[in-house]
């Protein structure tokens, strides 16, 4: 009976837990990214129609979530792409940022403008990244 009880009280808080730190993950995003992203992928996420691709509903972004941290992570992405029909070719700078700090952003982005992604972005997975 006693294991009982310590499930009935330890797995809600396990659980509020991993939402709650994706709510702060996101709301430090939302922070770097008014900080360095807004710039050129703009308030509401949609970019710059062929210089600046969207990260609102980006089809690119969901099935290249590598490339994507590695344009934030080194630098922008080497070539052409092809975000929601549209071509892109503008080197995106690196940002200085932290693997944590990363994290955060990618958590804000996959969960912003009509984006949902089920899963947090961990700092472990961006440092596992490499160029």
């Amino acid at each position: 009976m006693k294991f009982l009880n310590f499930i009935l009280i330890i797995f809600p808080i396990l659980i509020y837990s991993q939402k709650d730190s994706l709510t702060i993950s996101i709301n430090n995003g939302k922070s770097l990214y008014n900080d360095f992203c807004i710039i050129c992928h703009m308030h509401d996420g949609k970019g710059q129609k062929g210089i600046f691709p969207p990260l609102a509903k980006s089809d690119y972004l969901f099935k290249n979530m590598e490339e994507s941290i590695k344009a934030i992570k080194f630098g922008g992405i080497d070539g052409e792409i092809i975000v929601n029909g549209v071509k892109y070719d503008t080197r995106m700078e690196r940002m200085g940022l932290y693997d944590d700090e990363i994290a955060d952003i990618m958590n804000y982005i996959l969960n912003s403008w009509g984006n949902k992604y089920d899963k947090m972005i961990q700092e472990d997975y961006i440092r596992k990244i490499k160029k």
